[in-house]
């Protein structure tokens, strides 16, 4: 006998349609078949077009669609705010804190640093120690420092804001931020994990504050090895607020008023610069990957249309931050690790055998091989080089990264394929993600044991953190590939009918993906509007071929097209071919 448990949807986001005499409310998600009956008493008096947010109180049957009530008018769809609380409710993600939430968050926040707080803490207030961020960042949770060793070494300082000071576990702050795991970004806007008391206030590193802090010092050598590691509750305050933009600048030397503002740490970001290139280097030869993919940036105009799609330059400041929190996630893991202490680390799975195989067979066509044995990172990473500004080079590291798992959380330490490391945590980011929070109330206990924000909570605990912070996460990045996608698809509504160029992004049985050149936005040449001939779709190989004319489409060709329609709905753009090459 087969019995219903427990019903997937309670509560339903979509379209309210009135009747005559009753009403009903068509779903936003397509996976939904049934439309849900509205009574006429349970319509909230919701207008046509409007989205709401629809109660299930009778499931649907063989004969019946469900019926429902309306709990919540949430606007006009075409409302940007409208826009984000929807995606917000269909991924189950909160947008307002608790009143609970949002006064133990101000109480914290009005809390000026005392002597008790900084009781135990190393005192690193008059060292140079700087943030450095993107222009429109609030939030700094790191902030780095550098020196020279009197035997040469280079000791890098990692200081990242102390958020398990003011979150205490079991508080209703710490409830709400396990609850939401992550903090979701918008292109123009952020839902926090922390209210902005904490998140942009008492725990953001900001300059001339001091801040309490958790600090990693690591000591290098000239190949980039770790020599010393010290960890230490600290408190700072930071010189400067840096840009990733100015920091490029003045390590190359460009923009005289930037070199002459900043000529007082100059010497430290040339420094940091010296280490970036040798960290780099060894990671590179120990087999770390780094997929070098474009990043595209979305401008917001007052209203919240999307005005402009700017290429993110990945320039040396991107790289020096990237390298220096890598080191310090990677020390503290090897930390936790040692104590065998229950711990919270990031781990990446080796691709699957049958994977491996059928890349080996895909790229084997291009005339790169794969060795027959168990593959290690350094054997994609020397193929990632050997690949690099060739034709070929997209495609292959697209599918590369297709035949490749996903990153989670664990409290199995497993190691991380992808950068090749045995150990790896996430420690950098407490103010917007919650393992990180976790990781530190962990690396505490380990320094004092007597702190009473460092408790080490229980394996059992850990795990279950760490599988709800994966579905957090994924459920993020839902919610922030839906607003893109829309945004982009309201870009293109006008521009039916003009021409593109584009490149071939990916290839299925129904039809051709294309990313425009420059606005990375992608459409689908749908299989149906290839008319010259008969496709037959090549999974091995992700090709097209004509039947008739052997005409092939393979990932990364070039292809002049037509923007042929739009669907809001389906955040879809068609495109049809005007000619190839």
């Amino acid at each position: 006998m087969i019995r219903i448990l427990e019903r997937a949807h309670r509560a339903i986001v979509g379209t309210y349609e009135p009747g005559r005499t009753f009403g009903f409310v068509i779903p936003d998600n397509p996976s939904l078949a049934h439309d849900i009956y509205i009574p006429r008493d349970m319509t909230l008096k919701a207008k046509k077009g409007q989205s709401v947010v629809a109660e299930i109180i009778r499931y649907p049957s063989a004969q019946r669609n469900p019926e429902g009530r309306i709990r919540e008018i949430l606007g006009w769809p075409d409302d940007p705010d409208v826009e984000i609380e929807i995606v917000l409710r269909k991924q189950g993600i909160p947008s307002r804190f608790p009143g609970k939430v949002t006064e133990e968050a101000r109480r914290s926040a009005k809390e000026s640093i005392s002597e008790a707080d900084l009781k135990g803490r190393l005192d690193l207030r008059d060292k140079l120690i700087i943030t450095i961020d993107g222009e429109h960042a609030k939030d700094f949770d790191d902030a780095v420092s550098i020196e020279k060793t009197a035997q040469g070494n280079y000791r890098l300082g990692v200081h990242i804001a102390d958020v398990s000071h003011y979150v205490e576990r079991g508080t209703a702050l710490d409830r709400e931020a396990y609850k939401r795991g992550t903090s979701v970004y918008f292109p123009d806007r952020v839902v926090p994990m922390l209210p902005f008391d904490l998140s942009n206030n008492i725990c953001s590193l900001k300059p001339d504050e001091d801040r309490l802090t958790l600090s990693v010092f690591l000591d290098f050598n000239a190949h980039g090895s770790v020599i010393g590691k010290k960890f230490h509750k600290s408190v700072i305050r930071s010189r400067e607020r840096m840009t990733y933009g100015d920091v490029s600048d003045l390590i190359q030397g460009k923009k005289k008023d930037l070199l002459k503002r900043y000529k007082d740490i100059l010497s430290d970001l040339k420094l940091m610069e010296e280490l970036r290139i040798i960290l780099g280097k060894k990671r590179g030869v120990e087999g770390s990957i780094d997929f070098d993919f474009p990043e595209a940036e979305l401008i917001m105009d007052h209203q919240g249309k999307l005005e402009n799609i700017l290429r993110v330059e990945r320039n040396n400041a991107h790289m020096l931050i990237e390298e220096f929190m890598l080191a310090a996630n990677k020390a503290v893991a090897e930390r936790l690790e040692k104590l065998k202490v229950p711990a919270l680390y990031r781990v990446h799975s080796d691709p699957d055998h049958d994977q491996v195989s059928e890349f080996s067979e895909f790229v084997h066509n291009f005339g790169y091989k794969l060795p027959s044995g168990e593959i290690e990172p350094v054997h994609f990473k020397i193929l990632l080089d050997q690949i690099k500004g060739k034709p070929e080079e997209r495609l292959i590291s697209t599918i590369m990264l297709r035949h490749m798992k996903q990153a989670r959380y664990s409290s199995e330490n497993t190691g991380h394929f992808g950068l090749a490391f045995k150990h790896y945590t996430h420690f950098t980011s407490p103010i917007r993600r919650y393992p990180d929070l976790v990781v530190h109330r962990v690396l505490k206990g380990s320094i004092d044991s007597k702190d009473k924000d460092g408790q080490i909570p229980k394996k059992e605990s850990i795990q279950e953190i760490a599988e709800h912070s994966s579905v957090t996460e994924r459920r993020a990045e839902k919610a922030e590939r839906d607003i893109t996608d829309l945004k982009k698809v309201q870009f293109m509504e006008d521009k039916v009918g003009e021409e593109y160029r584009g490149i071939i992004s990916g290839i299925t049985s129904f039809g051709i993906f294309v990313e425009l050149e420059d606005i990375f936005i992608e459409g689908l040449i749908h299989i149906s509007n290839l008319r010259d001939d008969y496709y037959i779709y090549d999974e091995k190989n992700h090709t097209l071929i004509g039947e008739k004319l052997k005409k092939i489409f393979h990932i990364g060709d070039r292809l002049l097209i037509e923007v042929w329609g739009i669907s809001i709905e389906k955040r879809q753009i068609d495109f049809r071919i005007i000619k190839k090459g």
